[in-house]
């Protein structure tokens, strides 16, 4: 009786787990301009933007979008080459990628009030500390995947 329960339950197991990898995003991807508008709408929501703010920052955002949108693309390029980065070529991506926030940061600090870039900065903060946790579990995953 036990070995019968413990194989429906093996079989249940791998069926499930067969189920969840074949699993396809469902439903097409909204577009660029759909996400710029909710991402906007977003923004005017939590940081209680005017109409001036909103129209500079609709403009930047799409701007910010674009940029990532080219950055994936070449990313995703370099993977499907498995052409691996030298540490020059690391450091100047990395080096970039500082300058672009820092200038976004400027952009920012423009347009806001000082109570909404605060508000923003704290959201930027809370953002920064939620990837590093995402980041840490993904790695004990990848760790305790490759010791079993």
């Amino acid at each position: 009786m036990k070995n019968l329960a413990l194989a429906a339950m093996a079989i249940v197991t791998f069926t499930f787990s067969g189920i969840a990898q074949e699993r396809e995003p469902k439903g097409e991807k909204l577009s660029v301009e759909q996400r710029n508008q909710l991402q906007l709408k977003k923004m005017t929501m939590d940081l209680d933007l005017n109409d001036n703010q909103q129209k500079e920052m609709a403009k930047l955002i799409a701007e910010q979008n674009a940029k990532r949108e080219a950055k994936i693309a070449e990313m995703k390029a370099n993977k499907d080459s498995k052409k691996e980065l030298t540490a020059d070529e690391k450091f100047k991506m990395k080096n970039q990628m500082l300058d672009a926030q820092i200038e976004h940061k400027a952009k920012m600090k423009k347009i806001l009030n000082d109570k909404q870039f605060e508000k923003w900065e704290a959201h930027q903060e809370k953002r920064q500390d939620k990837m590093k946790r995402m980041k840490r579990v993904h790695k004990q995953k990848m760790k305790k995947a490759v010791t079993e």
